[in-house]
């Protein structure tokens, strides 16, 4: 063979086997996940759903990014979990009490039990749910839960200082704080968060059930002069995040390892947020010449005798959906005294 024949045979081997090699591949697309969060974007609750989001980014090497939707720009309150279940949104950030009946087991940890604080209330929560693995959850991937500090009365130009004073006063609750109220001589008015400074405003109702931060946090203190310090029968309510299940199960097995570490690190960072915020928002409303009213250890007492009857209440109502209510509101009693100590 001469030698410019085998220089030809060479070069056309070498044609045909690139053409036969796998073109070289471009580089992964990040998977992006759309995050909707109904605090508003100021909101330390909010601010650290955005950083969870910059986490899993981070930690996933840039697999994932999540593109956050905060203020009900995605979906409103009361259509996050659905939003998350359709697909409307891949992760979801809102609080069961919006859906009442949709959640009758993690309803239990929203009772009036005398919480502390949020570090207490956010961990009773997780424990809650380790235990029970509600079924009412079977159709999204739940991130973590978390719960807010004491949930205490607040009212706009009547100081409340006895069970009696809150007679004919319409004061704003969701889930089972309805049930508080009325327990206590109010009448309840469900509404959600972003809807009641206008309503105060507007004089639709009197007052609200909720923690402090929320002073600040939602600038209630602009529109409320007094908060009674209704400790002994202090509820919390339980706050979700939820992806998913479907784009949870799509993702590669590492982001799904970080983002569950990620997880178990947010879970103490929310309960930490929500009473420092606690701390702000007490601040927030001494500035604006507020009044904080502590009841008597008698009338404290008497409050908590009127709204234990909600516990039996929700023993009542929920057994017969198949909930181990009963079970639950001893193992949450339990967690609470033992956290709390």
């Amino acid at each position: 063979m001469s030698k410019k024949l085998l220089v030809l045979t060479l070069l056309t081997a070498l044609i045909a086997a690139f053409s036969l090699a796998p073109a070289p591949s471009l580089a992964q697309e990040p998977i992006k996940l759309t995050y909707s969060c109904f605090f508003p974007p100021t909101h330390i609750q909010s601010k650290l759903a955005a950083a969870w989001g910059k986490e899993v980014e981070k930690r996933t090497k840039g697999k994932v990014k999540i593109e956050y939707y905060p203020g009900q720009t995605l979906t409103k309150a009361k259509q996050v979990y659905d939003g998350t279940v359709q697909g409307m949104s891949d992760i979801g950030f809102c609080l069961f009490g919006y859906n009442r009946g949709r959640f009758p087991l993690m309803e239990v940890v929203d009772l009036p039990l005398g919480y502390p604080n949020g570090k207490v209330a956010t961990l009773v929560a997780n424990e809650v749910y380790k235990k029970f693995k509600p079924k009412e959850l079977d159709d999204v991937q739940v991130m973590y839960l978390h719960a807010h500090g004491p949930g205490l009365l607040h009212t706009k130009d009547k100081p409340v200082k006895k069970m009696e004073d809150l007679k004919g006063l319409k004061i704003r609750s969701h889930g089972t704080t309805a049930k508080v109220v009325e327990a206590l001589g109010g009448t309840p008015v469900a509404m959600p968060m972003p809807e009641l400074y206008q309503a105060l405003q507007r004089g639709v109702v009197d007052g609200g059930m909720y923690p402090v931060e929320t002073n600040k946090g939602w600038r209630m203190a602009e529109v409320v002069k007094y908060c009674t310090e209704n400790y002994s029968n202090a509820y919390t309510t339980t706050f979700y995040v939820v992806m998913n299940k479907a784009k949870w199960n799509s993702l590669p097995k590492d982001a799904q390892a970080a983002i569950i570490q990620i997880n178990e690190e947010w879970i103490p960072k929310h309960g930490a947020a929500w009473d420092e915020s606690d701390k702000v928002g007490r601040e927030f409303m001494l500035k604006k010449g507020r009044t904080f009213i502590k009841l008597s250890p008698e009338e404290a007492a008497r409050w908590k005798k009127a709204t234990d009857p909600v516990l039996d209440f929700y023993v009542k109502e929920t057994s017969p959906k198949g909930v181990p209510a009963k079970e639950a509101v001893e193992f949450t009693k339990k967690k609470l005294a033992e956290l709390s100590k």
